[in-house]
């Protein structure tokens, strides 16, 4: 039965009186019901003034019936209150004279029904290009966030003796975010973060030029100082000076059992250490890329042993924040990583990442990229150089 209404009301589009932007608000009988009833009371009122007339208070009703109901209905109304006004008025006129005045109403009811209906045509049509232009926009953005994508690497290295995941959140559909780890040789990878300042779309494009920079150089000389170098002039001629990237380049021997780093503006990355149950932060050493023509940096290094983790991240994760305004921060991010060492690689990336989310009611302010590293070396002595 409702079906059978839905299709009468399609073939015999009177039988809904409203707009179409109004019918879906309430029920359909109401406005017409108001207007009607106010077109009533209208005509009373002139019916009992008998000194001057009140035909310019249907004008009122019009309106409102302008506003809601469908263009054949609103328009017809206009004759009723012409009538109304005609046959209820008590005064005695010459029949030239009221002529004149029901002509005279008729047009300017006319004209008043005309604009608003006029208006209303053009707010509709503008809502229309908006929405068109919105679905566009949409389009190119999930047109972005797939070539954003392509820029992220797909599967898991397969270096012996490490045990790597990651993960990019965007938080506007692109991000500005990017990490990547680029195999070297069979016992050596390169591990990249990098956080583009700003978000959205100004920020993927720059972060698309810093993957794509990255890797150009990944098929270079291997010196990370000369990378950051050249990054930072490539980076600094596309961008204004005050978009920058901040970011961490690591260098992973399995078999010298060894990180070497460059971190530039980017988040201290965290090394739990298993043996001794410590935590280091591999801090920043230099400013980040594009802000400075010359970047002068330190390239670090640290040991690792059998059962470390390695955690990168960016500010999303630690700068989340909760109801109360309070951040997750580098400490909580610190406990979640202590209290999961024991976890694969993956499980303690969904692990820090879900406890974020809690943290922050899943209402995250910024991209989060968390990017874990297990070393799970064997029982053979590191080789030395």
């Amino acid at each position: 039965m409702p079906v059978e209404l839905s299709a009468l009301r399609e073939r015999v589009p009177l039988l809904v009186p409203l707009r179409k932007d109004v019918a879906s608000i309430g029920p359909a009988w109401l406005p017409v019901a108001l207007v009607l009833a106010a077109i009533a009371a209208v005509g009373y009122v002139d019916h009992l003034v008998l000194s001057t007339s009140l035909a310019y208070l249907y004008i009122f009703p019009l309106g409102v019936g302008a506003i809601l109901l469908r263009k054949e209905i609103s328009y017809g109304l206009i004759p009723v209150c012409v009538l109304f006004h005609d046959y209820w008025s008590p005064r005695v006129i010459h029949p030239r004279l009221r002529i004149f005045d029901n002509l005279l109403a008729l047009l300017c009811f006319f004209f008043v029904v005309y604009i608003i209906r006029r208006y209303i045509q053009q707010r509709e049509l503008l809502a229309k290009m908006i929405q068109q232009q919105r679905d566009d926009l949409l389009k190119d953005v999930e047109l972005a966030a797939q070539v954003q994508r392509m820029f992220l690497p797909v599967g898991k290295p397969a270096i012996a003796g490490l045990e790597i995941a990651g993960m990019m959140q965007p938080s506007k559909g692109v991000g500005g975010d990017y990490y990547d780890y680029i195999p070297i040789d069979a016992h050596t990878i390169q591990i990249v973060i990098a956080d583009v300042s700003g978000k959205g779309v100004s920020a993927a494009l720059l972060m698309s030029a810093t993957a794509a920079a990255m890797r150009l150089e990944a098929n270079r000389d291997r010196n990370m100082l000369q990378e950051v170098d050249r990054l930072n002039t490539e980076i600094g001629a596309i961008s204004d000076p005050e978009r920058y990237v901040t970011l961490l380049v690591a260098e992973i021997d399995t078999h010298k059992r060894i990180v070497r780093y460059v971190n530039c503006g980017h988040n201290p990355a965290l090394l739990f250490r298993a043996k001794t149950d410590t935590l280091t932060r591999m801090n920043s050493s230099c400013p980040p890329i594009g802000l400075s023509p010359e970047e002068i940096c330190e390239l670090a290094s640290a040991d690792l042993s059998a059962g470390d983790v390695l955690v990168f991240y960016t500010d999303g994760v630690t700068e989340a924040e909760n109801r109360f305004g309070e951040e997750f921060g580098i400490e909580r991010l610190a406990a979640t990583l202590r209290r999961g060492s024991s976890l694969s690689a993956e499980d303690l990336m969904v692990d820090i990442y879900n406890a974020a989310a809690d943290f922050c009611g899943d209402a995250f302010n910024d991209d989060v990229t968390i990017l874990v590293v297990k070393c799970h070396f064997d029982g053979s002595p590191a080789v030395t150089p």
